[in-house]
């Protein structure tokens, strides 16, 4: 299989740079006799580099007057929440576009196809006016955005040319954790620069969206690298650069890649459609820990579980309910949150799926009709009870005091002991509880109520923190 994949890899990538078009079929059967040969690391990249760097463009793009102050964002919409946990690097978005002027930025990108079909990130050509690509051998092209996607952020261009360019191929198979990878771009505007390192973890989550799956690689990735692609050692794609963890603006061997077969999705429905259309659930939801599948009577910790539902969803019309926890869809095992919007995303709209949900102690299957990603934000569905007078509730069991919330939505928690499993868990003075073992709650003689029929060791609360909702199980400490 090795010899197999060799033989077909970044062929096509000379074959495109040498000949016209209407020969690059007999120019890589023609390649295929010498064959490209995986590059051993101990002998050096320039081979690899060689082939690849005809494929990889420096991305030039401009904005209009008016909006240059938010076209190239320091920080990507999507980004938000990735910057909330680590406040101490809001100021800086290394793996961002490099900016040039208070109407330009510069970042990184790839050639897909002999015909001038490029790849980079959302966040470098966002609301861009004009967009240049600038190759190693310095010739320059103007290009057109097909398409981009935020919530992956990924963008299409396309070269306002006729002429047959370099191209390099996306990898098909998943790359693993140890494998050695090359990453080109376009740090600081340097123009095409490369680096060498391994993938160091899979799956990472960096709260960017619904669909992070990043590969952490430690290949240096710094301002303007954004968009540029992430090789194997075979010259084909394994990732796109979008962001690195760094205290200090630069690199430190932590940059995150979206995957190469995500990547090829996305492509192939901007390229078909201008757009990305996704199938939609319409519920918020998180993991299933341990403490919360103990809490809630499952045998072990899987599925999602709905802690908020968007009005007229397709979920809340199907009857889901929040505390349902999602256990598969369409037969497939649900084992995360991520897991769920991901599966769910690839549904077309319209399609019915059976979901099976565990609710009350008991597994049932609802048949739900899933609808279109909204571009926009959706209004939750969770109800806002007004606001009733009452006095204020110790809650010693679980470390807290609590007392109505200002607007009613609620109990809100005044005080917590730093040591107990509340705190321990997360909450914070603040926080408001929603519920108590799946009963709405807004007055703190609603949680007593509530907890006279909790029979579990572990008592299930959903918690609203900021805009934000969760389960979380706490235990008890006294009967």
């Amino acid at each position: 299989m090795q010899s197999t994949k060799i033989r077909k890899t970044v062929l096509s990538l000379v074959a495109a740079g040498l000949l016209s078009a209407t020969a690059i079929t007999a120019s890589i059967a023609v390649q295929a006799e010498t064959g490209f040969a995986t590059i051993d690391p101990t002998k050096g990249f320039a081979p690899l580099v060689e082939h690849v760097m005809p494929a990889v463009v420096s991305v030039e793009v401009k904005f209009q007057p008016a909006a240059a102050d938010e076209a190239a964002p320091e920080v990507p919409e999507q980004f938000k929440e990735f910057f909330e946990q680590f406040p101490q690097f809001r100021d800086r978005f290394p793996g961002g576009p490099q900016r040039r002027g208070p109407g330009g930025a510069q970042g990184s990108g790839f050639v897909i196809s002999a015909d001038g079909y490029v790849v980079t990130n959302n966040h470098v050509v966002d609301n861009a006016s004009e967009v240049t690509l600038r190759f190693q051998s310095g010739d320059e092209y103007t290009a057109t955005v097909v398409g981009t996607d935020a919530k992956t952020d990924i963008a299409l261009l396309k070269i306002k040319s006729e002429k047959s360019f370099p191209f390099v191929k996306f990898d098909d198979e998943e790359a693993k954790v140890g494998d050695w990878v090359m990453a080109v771009g376009n740090p600081f505007g340097l123009g095409g620069s490369v680096t060498t390192g391994i993938i160091s973890a899979r799956g990472r989550d960096i709260g960017s969206g619904p669909y992070d799956d990043f590969l952490q690689v430690d290949a240096s990735i710094n301002k303007g690298n954004s968009g540029g692609p992430t090789f194997d050692l075979e010259g084909e794609v394994v990732g796109v650069n979008t962001a690195i963890y760094s205290p200090s603006g630069g690199s430190v061997g932590i940059g995150f890649a979206i995957p190469a077969k995500l990547v090829q999705d996305v492509v192939k429905s901007l390229k078909d459609d201008g757009a990305v259309t996704r199938g939609w659930l319409g519920v918020r939801i998180q993991g299933v820990t341990e403490d919360l599948a103990e809490g809630l009577g499952l045998a072990k910790a899987e599925g999602a579980i709905i802690n908020d539902l968007t009005e007229n969803s397709p979920a809340q019309k199907s009857g889901l309910k929040q505390g349902d926890t999602i256990l598969t869809v369409s037969g497939e095992p649900i084992n995360d949150a991520r897991e769920l919007s991901r599966i769910i995303a690839k549904v077309k709209p319209g399609a019915s799926v059976p979901v099976e949900i565990f609710r009350d102690g008991k597994r049932q299957t609802v048949d739900v009709k899933i609808g279109v990603m909204p571009s926009d934000t959706p209004k939750m569905a969770s109800a806002k009870p007004e606001a009733k007078e009452e006095k204020g509730l110790d809650l010693s069991d679980f470390g807290l005091n609590v007392a109505p919330a200002d607007d009613g939505a609620g109990v809100k928690i005044t005080e917590i002991d730093p040591k107990s499993p509340a705190a321990m868990r997360g909450l914070q003075k603040g926080d408001v509880i929603l519920q108590v073992g799946g009963t709405d709650v807004s007055s703190p003689g609603d949680i007593k109520t509530a907890l006279k029929g909790e029979k579990s060791k572990q008592v299930i609360m959903l918690i609203k923190s900021g805009e934000q909702q969760r389960f979380v199980a706490l235990p008890r400490e006294k009967s």
